[in-house]
C-alpha cells in the first residue's frame, strides 16, 4: 500500500493507530452504491452471494440461474436473482473551524502531544481512512469552517491514503462556523449515497443540525457523527475568575465569574448532547460522543465493539 510520506504517515497514524484498525473490518448497514465488486450490499440485483428473490423467466437468461425446485412446485420458470456486493464510497467531513482548536488539560497524548479538539478528530479520520483504504473501498475527505475548504472525492486507490493524510497534516482550524449551513453544501456535492462520518464539536444550534444531518438521511447515506469535546466542555470545572477568550471571535473575551455560570452550563450542554443524540435515532444514524480525555485508540476499539453489537 502507498502510503504518505513518513513524517505525516507517523504524525497521523502511528502504530497505535494501524494495530488498532489493522484487525477490524467494517461493514456497511445500508445498501451501497460502488464501482468495484466488494464486501457491502449493493441496491442493485445482480447475481452475486445473497439471495434476494424471484423473477419470471425471459428467454435470453442464463438457464444456470433457473430455480428448479420452484419448477418443480408450479410448472414455471423462474430466475433467481441476488444482491450484489461492492465497495463503499465514504467520505469524511472534519470539522476546521476556531472552536475545534481548543486543548483542555485533561487531554489524551498521542505521540508526545497532548490533542486539541480538531488534532482528535484529525487522527480518527487518518485512521478510518488507512480502514477503508485496506478493505478496497473508496475514501474522500471534507473540511470546512465557515465554509468547504477542501472536498477530495471518494477514491479506492492506495494512493489516496497520501492524499488525505496530507491535507489533514496541512489543514489547521481557523474561522467561526455555521456548521448547519456548511453541511447541507456537504450533502448536495455528494453524487452517490454511501458512508458520511462527521467529526466535529458540533457548535450550533441542535434543531438546525438536525435539520443539516436529514439531509444526509433525504439522500440515503449512512451516517455517523462523532460529536468530539474536551472533558472541561462537559464538565465545566473552572472556579476562579478569568477571562475566557472566544477561539473563533478573534479579539472577543469576556470576564466571567465561571461558579455563578456553571449550573446553567451544565443544563445547556446536556440539553445539546441529548437533542443531538435524539435527532440522530430518529434518522438511524449512529452518534458517538467523544471526549478527548479518552486515548483515540479507545475511542476507535469501543466504537467498533459498539459497532458489531448493533448498538
Amino acid at each position: 500500500m502507498a502510503v504518505a510520506p513518513n513524517t505525516v504517515f507517523a504524525d497521523l497514524l502511528p502504530k497505535e493507530l494501524t494495530s488498532t484498525v489493522g484487525r477490524v473490518e467494517f461493514l456497511a448497514r445500508t445498501r451501497k452504491q460502488g464501482s468495484i465488486t466488494g464486501r457491502h450490499a449493493s441496491p442493485h440485483k445482480g447475481f452475486s452471494v445473497e439471495f434476494a428473490e424471484h423473477r419470471q423467466y425471459v428467454a435470453g437468461d442464463d438457464l444456470r440461474d433457473l430455480d428448479w425446485r420452484v419448477f418443480g412446485k408450479s410448472d414455471r420458470y423462474y430466475i433467481k436473482q441476488y444482491i450484489e456486493e461492492t465497495n463503499m464510497r465514504v467520505t469524511l467531513v472534519v470539522d476546521a473551524s476556531g472552536s475545534m482548536s481548543y486543548t483542555g488539560e485533561s487531554a489524551a497524548t498521542l505521540g508526545g502531544k497532548a490533542l486539541s479538539k480538531f488534532a482528535y478528530a484529525r487522527h480518527l479520520a487518518a485512521a478510518f481512512t488507512y480502514l477503508f483504504i485496506r478493505q478496497q473501498d473508496a475514501v474522500g475527505l471534507v473540511t470546512f469552517d465557515t465554509e468547504v475548504r477542501r472536498y477530495l472525492r471518494p477514491v479506492a486507490k492506495p494512493s489516496q491514503v497520501s492524499l488525505v493524510l496530507e491535507e489533514l497534516h496541512g489543514t489547521s482550524p481557523g474561522a467561526e462556523t455555521s456548521a448547519s449551513t456548511v453541511l447541507h453544501d456537504v450533502a448536495e456535492r455528494i453524487p452517490v449515497r454511501g458512508l458520511v462520518i462527521l467529526f466535529s464539536d458540533m457548535f450550533d444550534d441542535a434543531e438546525k443540525l438536525h435539520n443539516a444531518l436529514h439531509h444526509f438521511h433525504y439522500k440515503r447515506h449512512e451516517v455517523i457523527v462523532f460529536h468530539v469535546m474536551a472533558e472541561e466542555e462537559l464538565t465545566f470545572p473552572f472556579t476562579k475568575f478569568d477571562h475566557f477568550r472566544c477561539l473563533e471571535t478573534p479579539g472577543l473575551r469576556l470576564n466571567l465569574d465561571p461558579r455563578t455560570l456553571r449550573a446553567t452550563y451544565l443544563e445547556r450542554v446536556r440539553a445539546h448532547v441529548a437533542a443531538l443524540e435524539k435527532a440522530c435515532g430518529q434518522m438511524s444514524a449512529s452518534y458517538v460522543p467523544v471526549n478527548t480525555k479518552i486515548p483515540v485508540q479507545d475511542t476507535l476499539m469501543d466504537y467498533f465493539a459498539r459497532r458489531r453489537a448493533g448498538k
